[in-house]
């Protein structure tokens, strides 16, 4: 949108600047040093304001093995914040009379299982039921090859129906695959097009598109995965991915999407209302993102060693990015630092010091802990030298030591402080404390 009124761009530049010198930026500064010196997180972050950027941090790299730095213009898969895209064209296409919120897909997938009573609706706030294709055992088996639109659709139908439609909320990219492709027929395009003609020219997302196989060349990163170094991880055809998770991005870009968002400048006042109810935790292509008594909204990411964070608080005209390709702490934890930082309120920087354990010392905190406060147990293990925590249900994973008797999980945000001789442990996460008893 064009300023009519030169002066008020005068006025809004030297507002900004004002801002910008108010907002300290040391304490967050350290934390990026920490967190790089310590091979915790390689990425880059960015924090907006009115869509103009106040802060950029970029550390690690790009290629490891050929030492290649990032920057702030740095490219990363941005993994599922792609749904907050594939949202915004299906709010478009709404708005064009192309297809209605409330329609059914038979149309389009008649041989789809409960196509007759799925909606469009249902595939953005993912009650339809479908059962992610993402998740499927022999997933890993064929992700890195190419798939035509009618291998995945083969696929969707092959995975079946996990409860009836909208009689609850599941995380399925089954969903985002069939608007994309319900995308290109209404819209006569295909994906990579509908990005670029409909989102990323008119906004001059230079460095948004939907991605290929990974070019360092193009300052496109790798992702990795750590294990005493970091490790170059598998990539992910993304003829797979395509409406769920195929985008490739910079902070920067992303917060000024999601700025166009808010202003209007996309969709309407009145559609990204529709985007930004929220039911059972899940909205049209968005989650919400609480800070204290801010109400936010955005998405979340994560494919191959990639993960990403995108929330905005449209009333502060604020909105944050990070995309990381190869990390070992939460991004909702730097998330959480930088509005800190923004908003002035203290945050913990963490303690990466570790302390040396032995498999002896660890002998004294194995076994299965419950607790009255949390349905999960937790069973604690060793694994050559590692303290290894697994919840009911869930994955394993390793813990570091950070004092005596303390040790953590920084992925996740994740502290345990054991108490052997009363046979109990505290489980902190997020501001919370659960206490735990071994069984």
């Amino acid at each position: 949108m064009k300023r009519i009124v030169c002066t008020s761009v005068l006025f809004l530049l030297m507002s900004l600047s004002v801002f910008s010198q108010e907002f300290d930026t040391t304490k967050i500064d350290s934390l990026f040093t920490s967190l790089d010196n310590h091979d915790y997180f390689m990425g880059s972050v960015a924090l907006s304001h009115k869509g103009n950027p106040i802060y950029n941090k970029a550390i690690g790299y790009t290629d490891v093995e050929n030492e290649q730095k990032t920057n702030i213009r740095t490219k990363f898969r941005v993994g599922s914040i792609t749904k907050m895209f594939t949202a915004v064209l299906t709010f478009m296409a709404i708005e064009d009379g192309k297809i209605e919120l409330e329609q059914t897909i038979d149309t389009f997938f008649p041989s789809l299982k409960n196509a007759r009573k799925i909606t469009i609706g249902n595939l953005l706030n993912h009650r339809s039921g479908i059962a992610n294709v993402t998740s499927r055992p022999d997933y890993l088996l064929w992700n890195t090859q190419p798939k035509t639109r009618e291998q995945l659709l083969e696929l969707i139908e092959q995975s079946g129906s996990v409860f009836e439609p909208n009689s609850k909320a599941q995380y399925s990219n089954s969903n985002y695959l069939l608007l994309t492709f319900l995308l290109e027929d209404v819209f006569k395009e295909n994906y990579t097009d509908l990005i670029k003609n409909r989102i990323s020219n008119p906004l001059d997302l230079t460095n948004t598109y939907v991605g290929a196989s990974i070019v360092p060349a193009n300052n496109e990163a790798f992702s990795y995965n750590y294990d005493s170094h970091w490790n170059k991880a598998f990539e992910t055809n993304m003829s797979i991915p395509l409406g769920a998770g195929a985008i490739v991005s910079t902070p920067t870009d992303l917060n000024t999407f999601t700025t166009a968002l808010y202003e209007g400048r996309l969709i309407s006042k009145n559609s990204l209302k529709q985007m930004t109810t929220f039911t059972e935790g899940y909205g049209m292509g968005s989650f919400e993102m609480p800070y204290f008594d801010k109400k936010g909204f955005g998405h979340n990411g994560g494919i191959d060693g990639f993960t990403s964070q995108l929330a905005c608080f449209p009333k502060d005209d604020i909105s944050v990015a990070i995309t990381s390709n190869g990390s070992r702490y939460g991004n909702n934890d730097i998330l959480i630092a930088v509005l800190a930082a923004y908003y002035g309120k203290s945050f913990r920087l963490p303690n990466f010091n570790t302390v040396t354990v032995t498999p002896k010392d660890l002998e004294q905190y194995l076994g299965t802990y419950a607790s009255k406060q949390k349905k999960l147990k937790v069973t604690i293990t060793q694994n050559d030298g590692t303290l290894m925590a697994q919840a009911t249900g869930q994955s394993s994973f390793p813990l570091e030591a950070v004092e005596k008797h303390a040790f953590e999980f920084y992925r996740a945000g994740i502290r345990l402080e054991f108490e052997p001789e009363n046979k109990t442990m505290f489980l902190k996460q997020g501001g919370n404390t659960f206490t735990y008893k071994i069984e």
